[in-house]
């Protein structure tokens, strides 16, 4: 989309007005040891009980920040649901089976300060994550930690096969192999036991790559005994899907309070 940067900027300025009238909020809490694992966490005080969500945001797992997205708390939060926003470290400072380690932990770190499960919601590489996280078996990753930690997930404009990615210039960053490729790919992951649910989301005007993706993802995972959803928004393309998130009203964020609901 040529109008990219612009639509970067926006949201640069959106997530900053955004946090100029959120005083409260919880900026750069570190989950890591790095400086870019943190979390800006953006609830209403009244609102400590409420359900978790975890944003992650995306940019091919080697650019943009969470300082870019901010805005996105604001449609959860006019309906008094806390909103989480990860950072990760970036390809190719590192890998990014090694950022999956990182969200993890973001996860984790979430559930032993709040002790609430979680509804995690990415877009385009953080759908990848959200995916991932969904799939994960918790209690492999710690003892202290509930098997179903991610119920839910909400994924926009998500990569779920990351084969074709060999073939793109930016495969120099992310230092994928045929194997390894694969390995990363949830679309093909055996999901844990207890019941799962994903809402796969994409753009009408997305690439019909992403819109593939979105699909067989969908389709894939309702045959593993996944509750999968795929919702395809008019006109959309792979930036503006974003931007329903930070609207109270739309029906982006309604289906997306629905599920954190549900999650209690």
């Amino acid at each position: 989309m040529p109008e990219h940067p612009e639509i970067f900027a926006r949201w640069a300025r959106e997530a900053e007005n955004f946090r100029a009238q959120h005083a409260d909020a919880e900026l750069g809490i570190p989950y890591g040891t790095t400086p870019r694992q943190k979390i800006d966490l953006f609830w209403r005080r009244a609102g400590c009980a409420a359900p978790v969500v975890l944003f992650i945001h995306g940019g091919y797992w080697r650019s943009l920040s969470p300082d870019f997205f901010s805005q996105v708390a604001g449609g959860a939060n006019a309906h008094g649901l806390a909103v989480a926003i990860a950072g990760y470290d970036l390809c190719p400072g590192v890998s990014i089976a090694a950022i999956v380690e990182e969200v993890r932990t973001a996860a984790a770190f979430l559930w032993r300060r709040h002790k609430k499960k979680l509804l995690v919601c990415g877009w385009s590489a953080g759908g990848h994550l959200a995916a991932c996280l969904l799939a994960t078996d918790w209690m492999r990753v710690a003892p202290d930690l509930p098997p179903d930690l991610v119920p839910a997930a909400f994924a926009l404009s998500g990569l779920f096969d990351l084969a074709p990615l060999l073939h793109t210039s930016m495969n120099a960053d992310l230092k994928l192999d045929a194997a390894e490729a694969h390995r990363l790919s949830p679309v093909f992951w055996e999901l844990p036991a207890g019941g799962r649910t994903i809402d796969v989301w994409a753009g009408s005007r997305e690439s019909a790559e992403f819109i593939r993706q979105s699909c067989a993802l969908a389709e894939v995972w309702a045959r593993k005994g996944v509750v999968a959803r795929y919702f395809e928004v008019a006109g959309a393309n792979h930036f503006t899907m974003v931007d329903p998130l930070s609207d109270p009203a739309s029906g982006m964020t309604a289906r997306l309070v629905e599920l954190a609901r549900a999650i209690g």
